[in-house]
């Protein structure tokens, strides 16, 4: 059986067991792979038996204890100083020598300011001189801390960074003067990166050098150089976000800046913005603010305090560029960037929130929503006006050939690229009429009836439809030839019929509005119809003829003139004008050509045995050839026609 009985150590053996379990301790509390909590408990035990060493010697021999250990790990301090190398950089034990002694000297000024000794003066020289080793070491391991900070830095992979300037809105041209679908044919592809990273954060500090800026955090707090950590930690984070913002290529502009600027380049820098922010914020802080906690949590309002210094200015930096974007003026083309803008914060509420969550962090809190309001209140207003500028448009001569005109093609894609924001506007001007309505004020769409059948913004998007209606009814108005202002009404109301129903605009619009504006471009064909035509085949006639047999030669003589010379000039007119869409234009020859070839197909049947061959210039085949060649806006002309015969 073993001795049962306690083991009586000496003082000495005492002594050294405390040294030798205290050396233990502070190895495995430097240890990478060791739990919080563990080592925790260790630093407290570590502490315990530094200050029963520290005290037992103080108790023994008075002075003479500490001022021997004292000069032992001066010694080492001083000798560590005078290096050029890194501690840090010399490996783990050459560290773990250095943070005991500066431990040591801690425990030692602590011991000092607490014990009560026989010689008052020379515990003061001997409590200065601690102080000066301490400041030494705590000068020594703000270096270190620095030097481990820059040292392990870390950034994302590539993946995460590549932007390309092309990426999301098409630019809009506020001339109106390009045509068709090319403005604004790529608008309906929100702003996006097909880059931007899918991970919660990243370790922007290399792992392994975590423990070590730990525990010389430990020691520095322990010191009360709370101030000293801050500053070791904060400037070379700092550093290094501006140094990431210098990768993401994001300039500090100032309002001015932003509000001089061309805008081309405003629109490459709000989408370089959109794709930015959403890296710092989501990723980039997010793996600032880890970094903080698993480095500085154990000691209070400290880690907050850094993450808000090292991230504040970045996050105004970036917020006080959208606040330029959203005070700039109302133009068209800002309200898709706008609108992106504002989706874009809108998902970063919950990150922003949480990153800032503490009431230190309150003042980029409530910078982030008043941005967000100014944005989606910018974009409402941009979006309301939209209609004014259409309005605004007018000219004093009538557009070239009757197609299309440039401003319906824009209006009309404008619209289309909006119905991807549909949830958002919506949302926004439900906002602007809760507003309006806490002020006693009644929207057009609240006034009760049926209106409630569509959103606000369908009802927004037909007033812009009813103002570009009448904006084009006044620019027809301009033309002389009576025809082809219905070719031109025809044109453009068909080209709005034709984007509605190949858009999500029709499910805004419904089959009703369809139905409406087919009708009106059929009318305005009909009417065309009637304009070109009616008097052309008024030569046609046939009433009277049976009773002028005495002059039917010249009577008939001169209807197939008045025919040929008018089919001659609305030939030439008409092959200039323009009808773009395919099946309009077949549809309008067809009809024409079941009018008129008809029309004189019978007219030739009646009348041949009377004039022959003579007067008849066109044959029916020529004629149904003829109308082919109408609309292609390109001007022909029949007067250099010659029939093949005598």
């Amino acid at each position: 059986m073993g001795d049962d009985r306690p083991i009586v150590l000496t003082p000495d053996q005492e002594g050294h067991l405390i040294a030798a379990v205290h050396h233990i301790v502070k190895a495995l509390e430097f240890s990478v792979n060791l739990p919080d909590d563990l080592r925790e408990n260790l630093a407290a035990l570590g502490t315990h038996l530094s200050m029963i060493t520290v005290v037992n010697e103080a108790k023994g021999d008075e002075m003479s204890g500490i001022e021997q250990r004292l000069k032992c790990v001066q010694k080492k301090i001083s000798g560590c100083d005078l290096k050029q190398s890194m501690i840090w950089d010399a490996g783990p034990d050459e560290a773990l020598d250095y943070l005991q002694a500066v431990d040591e000297v801690r425990r030692i000024a602590q011991v000092l300011g607490n014990l009560s000794f026989q010689q008052p003066k020379k515990q003061q020289e001997l409590v200065n001189e601690v102080h000066i080793i301490l400041q030494m070491a705590m000068s020594r391991l703000e270096e270190e801390f620095i030097h481990i900070l820059v040292k392990n830095k870390q950034f994302f992979e590539p993946e995460y960074m590549s932007f390309r300037s092309n990426d999301g809105c098409a630019m809009y041209d506020e001339s109106f003067e390009l045509e068709e679908d090319s403005m604004v044919e790529d608008a309906v592809h929100k702003q996006s990166s097909p880059h931007e990273p899918e991970v919660d954060s990243v370790d922007l500090v290399h792992p392994d050098a975590v423990p070590a800026l730990k525990a010389i955090a430990n020691i520095l707090v322990e010191s009360n150089y709370n101030q000293e950590l801050c500053l070791a930690f904060i400037r070379p984070r700092k550093e290094a976000l501006i140094e990431y913002l210098n990768i993401l290529e994001v300039e500090k502009l100032s309002i001015e800046d932003v509000l001089n600027m061309e805008w081309d380049c405003s629109n490459c820098m709000i989408r370089r913005w959109i794709w930015a922010i959403k890296i710092i914020v989501r990723v980039y802080l997010a793996s600032e603010k880890r970094l903080c906690d698993k480095i500085l949590r154990d000691f209070g309002p400290i880690s907050m305090d850094c993450f808000l210094q090292i991230s504040k200015a970045t996050m105004m930096c970036l917020l006080n560029f959208g606040d330029a974007v959203a005070i700039g003026p109302h133009t068209p083309e800002k309200l898709f960037v706008l609108l992106n803008m504002y989706e874009v914060l809108v998902d970063l509420v919950p990150d922003v929130n949480s990153l800032f969550s503490e009431e230190v962090g309150c003042f980029i809190r409530t910078e982030f929503h008043e941005l967000l309001k100014k944005l989606g209140d910018s974009a409402i207003a941009t979006f309301l006006g939209f209609g004014n500028i259409i309005a605004s448009r007018t000219s004093k001569n009538p557009f070239p050939k009757g197609g299309v005109h440039p401003l319906t093609s824009y209006c009309m894609n404008y619209i289309n690229a909006l119905t991807a924001y549909s949830s958002t506007i919506n949302a926004l001007l439900g906002n602007k009429e809760q507003n309006e309505s806490d002020h006693h004020v009644t929207t057009p769409y609240n006034r009760g009836g049926s209106s409630g059948d569509f959103s606000p913004m369908t009802h927004h998007l037909k007033l812009i439809i009813s103002v570009l209606e009448a904006n084009l009814d006044a620019r027809s108005k301009l033309y002389s030839d009576n025809a082809l202002k219905h070719i031109f009404l025809m044109n453009n109301i068909h080209y709005m019929v034709k984007k509605v129903q190949g858009s999500d605009l029709l499910d805004l619009f419904g089959g009703e509005w369809v139905r409406e504006h087919i009708r009106k471009f059929q009318q305005h064909a009909t009417s065309y119809q009637r304009a070109t035509w009616s008097s052309i085949l008024f030569c046609l006639r046939e009433d009277g003829l049976e009773h002028s047999s005495q002059n039917l030669r010249a009577t008939l003589k001169e209807l197939f003139k008045s025919f040929n010379t008018a089919l001659e000039e609305v030939y030439k007119t008409q092959t200039g004008w323009l009808v773009s869409d395919r099946e309009l234009r077949e549809h309008l020859r067809l009809v024409t050509s079941q009018r008129v070839i008809l029309a004189y197909r019978a007219f030739i049947g009646r009348t041949s045995n009377h004039v022959g061959d003579k007067f008849i210039k066109y044959t029916v085949d020529e004629l149904e050839n003829f109308l082919l060649d109408f609309f292609e806006g390109t001007s022909k002309s029949l007067q250099n026609f010659r029939k093949g015969k005598s």
